[in-house]
Order: C-alpha cells, then structure tokens, then sequence
C-alpha cells in the first residue's frame, strides 16, 4: 500500500490566506487586514463590524496646532469638537466626515490655553490660560465678546454648569492662586465673580455637581475640596484617598460618582452620592494610565452612550486606558499617538473616543459598545 502524499509546502512568507465570502458584504462591515508576512496579496482578512457613523474606525484629525493639545472635547450635540493647545489657539473640527477644521482661533489669549469648554445653553465657548485670564468666545463670529481677569495666577481648569440653584449658566474656574471663582455664564454677564473661595494652595482642577449647587476643586495638597454654593460655611469635608496631585475631575452621568486621575498615577472613582456605603468614599482604584514625570494634568472622562460604565484617562505611555467601573478591570489599552495622552472625552451618544496629545494631533475612534441592561 503506498502512502499518501504529503500536504503541499506553504506559500512563500508563510501568510495564511482566507478567502472573503462571495456574498455581499453588509453595509455595516467592512474588510480589514489584520497580519501580513510577505507580500502584499497575502494577509488574513476578516470583516469588522462598525459600531458608529464614523467613516473610518480610527481617524486622525492634524495640522492645526503646532503644539501640545492640552483639553479636547465634544459639543452637546456630538456634532462638533474643540481644542486648546499651548500655542495659544482654538481648533473647531466636525465629528463626522469629511472633519473639517473649520475654525482656528488664535487671538484670544496671551499664553497657553489649558482648558475649553462648549457651553452648554449658548453658542459660546468658555476658555482658560496661562495668562491669569478666562474668555467667552461667540462661535458664530469667532471673537471674543468677553475677558474675565480676577486671578492672579495660571487658570488650570474651567467648568460649566446649568444651576437650578443661581439659575442660569456658571462657571467655575480653579487657579494657582488658590482660589476657585464662580463666574455668571453667557455674554452678557458681569466681569467681576460670584463667590470666591480660597482653598489656599494652588487648584489644579474643577467640577460642578450634577445639580450645580457643589464645586469639587482638586489642589495641591491631595485633597479634593468640596464646595457648597448654599452653605454660609461654604467648604464641606474634603475627599481624600490620593497621595499626589489630582490632575483632573469628572462627574458621572448620573451624579453619583467622581472620577479623580492623579500624578501617582492612580486613578480613584469616590462616591458623592449622600450616603456612600463605605466611608472613605473610594468606590474603585484604577491603575494602568502612568501619569509620567512631566506633571501633566491629564483628563479624564466618562462614557455617556451607556450611561457612565467605562472611564477613560490618558498615559504618558502614549495610550489610553478604558477600564469597566463596576469591575475595576482594563477593556482596552488604545494606542495610536507618539507622545503623552493628556486629554479624553466620550461621544454623548455613540461608542466613540476623542483624545488629544502632546504630539499635537487627535485622534476619534471607534469602541465596541458596552452591554446595556
């Protein structure tokens, strides 16, 4: 009996190849090649399936700042994207395709912009700089139709918010002059502040509650102070739990949690809610996003397609770090830019990721959705 032939050799490079399906490609999916070892033609290809109206799962969004990004974040709407960076100018981008930048803004500080919000009722943009100042700038006709000047130091960080407490729109603005400074909204407001508090150490960052009455400001000393807008005393018990400077605040969807990045590179997640079952208030510890020796103030966010159950902070190892809240795990470790991640921000309705670098550019991208109860 004689023996079977062997099986042919394999192709030159060692590629496996698998053939695509000849029936149509759904819509929602796309051919990705994901390993090659020679030449061109050969690759494993498999079909993805897209999670967002993107055009692409990942896309680069460069050429406006010649500097390091240092906040990033999405409008209200989704539709629109905003930039500061430390060569003193404001990008506009689209979301979606084509991307355009259509704005660049470049004379509405003296020094390095630190911080940049959308507002949140008017078409206005509310920045912080380094030049002790803050500006309200119309997005209709690119100016500024406001500057506010009261601190005496470097402006890290700048909130919003829509108070049912003072009514209409505030600003909370944290310094290193050691005072966090409640500004009245809009473009018409006073210049001069509505409550001052002085912490008395610099304030590295700022956030309004869920209902506007709280300001939570981060400073120097590791502590996170929590500020009442109704009370006489003003200063409520502080968070602590971090042993180096937050970087960065953010509230959860829902009010309940804090999210705190820090330069020990622990990240904590405190409970803010009324009574918090454990009375450090430290719901989770989060590690894996390495803050780095340049004493960046990194920014972190929450997912708000699923209603908060992933965060997500940057690393000075390039990457962004996604952990799932509930369990304190790592999803995902995305990389993609060639310096420091300083600044993260989630789409307010779909699975998609906005982070801002040192390396001057963006980047949007696609995450599988989380599973929705």
């Amino acid at each position: 009996m004689s023996k079977r032939p062997g099986s042919p050799p394999p192709p030159p490079g060692g590629a496996v190849i698998k053939r695509a399906r000849s029936s149509p490609m759904p819509s929602d999916q796309q051919q990705l090649v994901i390993s090659s070892a020679g030449e061109k033609e050969q690759g494993l290809v498999r079909t993805v399936k897209r999670t967002s109206a993107l055009e692409a799962p990942i896309v680069s969004l460069s050429g406006s700042h010649s500097a390091e990004i240092l906040s990033c974040r999405f409008d209200p709407s989704g539709q629109n994207i905003v930039a500061c960076s430390a060569d003193r100018s404001v990008s506009l981008w689209k979301t979606y395709s084509p991307n355009t930048n259509y704005g660049l803004l470049s004379a509405m500080h003296k020094a390095p912009i630190l911080d940049v919000h959308f507002s949140a009722v008017h078409p206005l943009l509310y920045t912080a700089s380094a030049d002790h100042t803050l500006a309200v700038v119309s997005l209709a006709s690119g100016e500024r139709v406001r500057k506010l000047r009261a601190h005496r130091g470097i402006v890290n960080s700048l909130d919003r918010t829509v108070s049912g407490v003072a009514g209409g729109e505030l600003i909370a603005s944290g310094s290193d002059d050691g005072t966090v400074r409640v500004w009245e909204g809009g473009d018409e407001g006073d210049k001069a502040p509505v409550k001052v508090w002085q912490v008395g150490c610099p304030v590295t960052a700022v956030c309004w509650s869920a209902d506007g009455s709280v300001v939570y400001a981060g400073a120097v000393d590791n502590e996170i102070h929590v500020l009442d807008i109704r009370s006489p005393s003003s200063e409520l018990p502080s968070l602590t739990g971090h042993t180096d400077t937050p970087t960065s605040l953010a509230i959860s969807p829902n009010g309940n949690f804090l999210l705190s990045p820090s330069l020990s590179s622990q990240t904590l997640v405190h409970d803010i809610r009324p009574f918090s079952p454990t009375p450090s208030r430290i719901h989770r510890v989060l590690m894996g996003a390495p803050a780095g020796f340049e004493n960046t103030l990194l920014r972190g966010a929450w997912s708000r397609d699923d209603g908060g159950r992933r965060v997500g902070v940057g690393g000075a190892d390039r990457t962004v770090c996604i952990w799932d809240v509930e369990s304190g795990q790592v999803q995902y470790k995305l990389p993609g830019h060639k310096g420091t991640v300083t600044a993260v921000d989630f789409h307010p309705t779909e699975p998609i990721i906005l982070t801002g670098s040192k390396d001057g550019t963006m980047l949007l991208g696609e995450i599988e959705p989380s599973v929705k109860i």
